[in-house]
């Protein structure tokens, strides 16, 4: 018999996302090596970083990222359509050395995008990776559009916030997702959020409410969701506690995984 071929779909979520790192490390310890990665947002960069074999080289960033590091990511401008031009996510992910066609990688890669003129779900299989990943990430309102094939492109989180029907559609016959936001966020501090916070957050609860109603009808073999109620969606220096959670909720999981892996 055939093996069965395992997609592994990594959800949006800013910060949280990089529980993803942890969900990785502790899913290659129990043998589970995906054939197909597909990923939103967040998830199409640690997507992208583990398929291009850099994923050692992120963890050490992320673990060492403090909070002044991750607001230099974000390059600030004051332009029409967002306020966040999005070269410095592609200068992170060349220092990382995560480049290249997704073409041309071992294993199928594919991130996910939303066109701004018309709401369609747009899937980013080909082309250099790092132009995907910058695509996938356009959190509305604060990033610039994104410029591809004749289409202005936003966070992928928009219509499909963990995208594992794009990893059957890539030939996956099982599929493990992760989704980092649905976990119950903590309440905000007492006051008016800040812009930023009160955009992420609302993002966010848009995003938890598409992510049910997909996964409803487009269910994963086996949903890992990290518990990260109090990360907050700009805390990038909150590393290490993510990835801690990323590694329990795969311990968490464990038997649903064995189960999977007879399969």
């Amino acid at each position: 018999m055939a093996r069965l071929r395992l997609g592994l779909a990594l959800g949006g979520g800013s910060a949280r996302g990089w529980a993803h790192l942890g969900t990785i490390d502790a899913l290659t310890e129990l043998g589970i090596r995906p054939d197909i990665v597909c990923g939103t947002s967040i998830g199409a960069l640690v997507g992208a970083v583990y398929v291009t074999g850099r994923l050692d080289a992120l963890r050490a960033r992320a673990e060492k990222m403090t909070w002044r590091d991750g607001v230099k990511m974000l390059d600030l401008r004051i332009a029409r359509g967002g306020l966040i031009d999005g070269a410095k996510i592609r200068a992170f992910l060349d220092q990382l050395r995560c480049t290249g066609d997704i073409e041309t990688l071992a294993t199928p890669f594919a991130a996910v995008a939303t066109d701004v003129e018309n709401g369609e779900e747009v899937w980013l299989r080909s082309g250099p990776i790092g132009d995907a990943v910058r695509a996938s990430i356009g959190l509305p309102g604060l990033f610039l559009p994104c410029a591809r094939e004749g289409r202005w492109l936003l966070d992928g989180g928009l219509v499909n916030p963990v995208p594992v029907s794009l990893c059957r559609a890539l030939g996956a016959d099982v599929v493990i997702a992760v989704d980092v936001n649905s976990s119950r966020m903590v309440p905000a501090k007492a006051g008016m959020p800040s812009y930023f916070d009160a955009l992420a957050r609302s993002v966010t609860i848009m995003q938890v409410q598409i992510t049910r109603a997909r996964l409803a009808s487009e269910p994963a073999d086996v949903l890992l969701v990290p518990e990260l109620g109090d990360v907050g969606p700009f805390q990038f220096d909150r590393a290490y506690d993510s990835i801690g959670e990323g590694r329990a909720c795969v311990a968490r999981s464990r038997d649903a995984l064995v189960a999977l892996l007879t399969r």
